[in-house]
């Protein structure tokens, strides 16, 4: 009897998968975790509640990147940095030692093109900036952006290059974007069928073929969260990922231990 119930038990634990299944990215670069300033966190409560989460998965430092979108999410240096403050305040008062760090996500549109010429870009740490498309219309300024923001010395990141329906048919968008030094970030969200079919089909088309070079959350609310639990635990992430070079963790050299760290730019 103890040799049928031993061989259940390690037949039971093999099909669990760790709780910590998102450790080995150590950081999520892409997510709507500041408080009340996109369509993201509504407070520093529901951040707090996310954080707790994603940190239970194994996610140890966070780069929050809200949106900067003209006439929707018309955020700046500083209204990012103080919800970043407020949510270090938060942390600290409910004694969590998480690391908080700022950037933006940017919409290609006549507002990034003002920041471009002022220099006045949200910098992720190690110098990339992300930047994102209308998932209705594809930007014609796109290259354009690439090279401008290469031209200041920073290194462009194309979130989600896998929800824009308008490239599926074109497989070789995606190489001319990466020809033109843009790395391309990966939401986990895509490797289920979140987004639906089409989406998940051209992301793992793309990480087979080893285009991704970031991976993040692009948490925005509960549902996010619920999901991404779901994947983490039904998934098996790591080894999806291994046939791209994601770049996550180096992220650690350039972020170091500095909790506070002030938007770059």
């Amino acid at each position: 009897m103890s040799f049928f119930t031993n061989l259940f038990k390690s037949r039971k634990s093999s099909s669990v998968r760790p709780l910590a299944q998102l450790e080995f990215l150590e950081v999520d670069m892409h997510n709507h975790l500041l408080p009340g300033i996109d369509d993201g966190s509504p407070s520093v409560q529901h951040s707090l509640g996310y954080i707790q989460e994603l940190h239970r998965l194994g996610l140890k430092k966070f780069i929050c990147t809200p949106h900067i979108m003209a006439g929707v999410h018309p955020n700046n240096k500083q209204s990012i940095e103080e919800a970043q403050l407020a949510l270090i305040k938060g942390l600290k008062d409910t004694g969590k030692d998480i690391d908080i760090f700022a950037a933006a996500e940017h919409m290609i549109d006549d507002g990034l093109l003002s920041l471009i010429q002022n220099d006045e870009l949200c910098v992720m740490p190690g110098g990339y900036v992300l930047i994102e498309m209308s998932y209705l219309s594809e930007s014609k300024a796109l290259f354009h952006t690439i090279l401008d923001i290469q031209k200041l010395g920073y290194k462009p990141v194309l979130a989600h290059p896998e929800r824009y329906n308008y490239y599926h048919g074109n497989f070789n968008i995606y190489k001319q974007i990466k020809d033109a030094g843009c790395l391309l970030q990966l939401n986990l969200l895509s490797l289920s069928r979140y987004y639906g079919v089409d989406v998940k089909a051209i992301a793992m088309t793309l990480l087979k073929s080893g285009m991704y070079d970031f991976v993040g959350t692009d948490l925005h609310h509960q549902k996010h969260l619920d999901a991404l639990k779901n994947i983490a635990e039904k998934y098996p992430i790591r080894d999806m990922l291994r046939t791209s070079p994601i770049l996550n963790q180096t992220l650690l050299d350039h972020i170091g231990g500095n909790k506070s760290q002030e938007i770059a730019g």
